[in-house]
């Protein structure tokens, strides 16, 4: 292709040259070939694009198909069950209630109830009109030492910062959780002015940064905290310790995004690389993480406060709970993400190949607190995944008391599964902070999108209750919850995830499956102990393990 390039180039150059000293106006079609000649020619010597370099100029073809792709697909090739993250199912759903439009489907399901995995709500006989169910149910966030607990939605919006969405984005969503009576968390990057704004419910969210809360070397600043706890829009506060989409990894925001405005938000310099590490130093240990937690409900006046984790190290969450049991001090509440949550910006091998999926985090969480006899202090909020109504009713038979979501609000927002939160290119204003593009996005139109999104999908829910028999949430257990688990094998949820009685971990004998994370933890750190762990300590404390090996032993 290089040779043939090099003879096409003489051959346009030469037929240029003929017809303009044949015909003048002719000349202008040099306008055409010649560009094409010198891009050819730059694509010839320029040694990074082998691909360009043995075909120039229709090498570069690629690139442009390489960007086109994820939109071909998404709209010619896709089914409506099989795009990911979310499919065109879901995504239609979200925007059909955010728009109030029709969100029935017809002539049957679309999806193949004889595959592994298909889940359904065993419904009863007795089934109860929604008219006759409160469509709003609330949950009270708020432990014994909370002096001012929060009455919360089952469905609020869960942590995105402003930085990583516009602030249109922020404007919208928190407008729709004022309309809607619902929550707005903040995200780690701070109380920005467009949450504060429409004066929505906030749950501020304080990572490892302590952004809006820091001092000038990036330790936590009481002081700042205490100024902006206290004020009436922030409900609740949440530590993140973890979060699906990045598990364990820290982040730095670049140099040229801190703006003055973000530095104003965040009490960072201007102009200067901020990290955010992977750990707190405010805390190292269970024990003064729940110290910090009494700090934090102290300093805002009583309000709850709560963590936010992706389960990792099993041996750390029996740490943490062994230090409540030692201190007397709770948190008002635990939100547990998925690793398979994530609205920004991370690594492939962290968004795909690290943490708890939701499903097993959440119910591990209700099962270890419940075994330590600590659940009747504490809520916990499912992160992760969660649009639709049965994704509310899934998680809450798992053991969640309420729910979070960050990509379904992002759908009623907007969004367009483009696949470009990490570009600054978003097509639809949400995830950018380019203001040609931020325009886009109408913050009194779609601020009731997201109302109408929350309200109708909570609706749903508790439809789904009225159809299984219930009346309130909490009434559901893993009982009502099916799963195919192969061809010819069915599981409720209770049978896959057995529940464990309550305080059965606060003496021995304890349930075997729980016996390795009790030897592993301790309250005074969250390192496993030094206990020897052999191949039978395994596999006594594994319900899968294999007993022959066992027994072989």
């Amino acid at each position: 292709m290089r040779k043939a390039f090099i003879a096409i180039a003489a051959f346009l150059v030469a037929l240029t040259i003929l017809l303009g000293l044949t015909y003048t106006p002719l000349w202008w079609i040099s306008i055409f070939t010649f560009p094409i000649v010198i891009l050819g020619i730059y694509d010839l010597i320029q040694p990074k694009h082998s691909i360009v370099r043995n075909y120039p100029v229709v090498g570069r073809l690629r690139y442009l198909m390489e960007d086109i792709r994820p939109k071909v697909y998404q709209y010619f090739v896709e089914s409506d069950t099989n795009g990911t993250p979310y499919s065109r199912l879901n995504r239609s759903l979200i925007y059909q209630r955010a728009k109030q439009e029709n969100d029935t489907i017809p002539f049957g399901t679309q999806l193949n109830v004889y595959d592994n995995g298909y889940e359904w709500l065993s419904h009863s006989i007795a089934a109860i009109s929604h008219h006759e169910l409160n469509l709003d149910p609330r949950v009270l966030v708020g432990g014994p030492d909370c002096k001012k607990p929060y009455a919360a939605s089952i469905y609020n919006i869960s942590a995105m910062s402003f930085g990583s969405l516009s602030q249109n984005a922020i404007l919208a969503l928190n407008g729709g959780a004022k309309m809607g009576n619902f929550a707005h968390n903040t995200g780690e990057g701070g109380l920005s002015d467009y949450h504060r704004q429409p004066g929505g419910d906030l749950i501020w969210q304080i990572g490892t940064g302590y952004f809006g809360c820091r001092n000038q070397d990036g330790t936590f600043n009481p002081d700042a905290f205490a100024e902006r706890a206290n004020t009436d829009q922030v409900k609740m506060i949440e530590i993140k310790l973890s979060q699906g989409a990045k598990p364990g990894h820290g982040g730095m925001l670049p140099a040229k995004k801190v703006t003055p405005e973000v530095a104003r938000i965040r009490l960072v310099p201007v102009g200067k690389d901020v990290l955010s590490p992977p750990s707190h130093s405010a805390f190292n240990s269970p024990i003064t993480l729940l110290e910090y937690v009494k700090t934090l409900r102290d300093l805002s006046g009583g309000k709850p406060v709560g963590f936010k984790l992706c389960i990792g190290r099993k041996s750390e969450f029996y740490s943490v709970c062994k230090a409540m049991v030692e201190t007397g001090i709770y948190p008002d509440f635990i939100t547990v993400d998925g690793g398979e949550g994530g609205t920004g910006a991370s690594p492939q091998e962290f968004s795909n190949s690290v943490g708890m999926p939701l499903r097993e985090g959440v119910a591990f969480v209700y099962d270890v607190l419940n075994g330590f006899d600590l659940k009747k202090h504490i809520k916990i909020i499912a992160a992760g995944k969660v649009a639709t109504g049965f994704d509310i009713v899934k998680n809450i038979a798992l053991g969640a008391d309420m729910c979070n979501a960050a990509r379904g609000m992002m759908f009623a927002l907007g969004c367009i599964q483009a696949l470009e939160c990490n570009k600054n290119t978003c097509p639809t204003g949400v995830a950018t902070q380019d203001p040609s593009l931020m325009k886009g996005l109408v913050v009194e139109d779609k601020t009731v999108r997201v109302k109408n999104f929350h309200n109708l999908t909570v609706a749903s829910a508790v439809e789904l209750l009225g159809a299984a028999g219930l009346r309130e949430p909490n009434q559901l257990t893993r009982a009502y919850i099916s799963r195919r688990v192969s061809p010819n094998l069915i599981q409720s949820y209770l049978e896959s995830y057995p529940y464990i009685p309550a305080g059965s971990l606060l003496q021995t004998p304890y349930p075997s499956r729980f016996e390795l994370g009790m030897a592993l933890s301790t309250s005074k750190s969250f390192a496993p102990t030094d206990y020897k762990v052999s191949a039978v300590d395994y596999a006594h404390a594994n319900p899968y393990a294999d007993k022959t090996f066992e027994n072989e032993k």
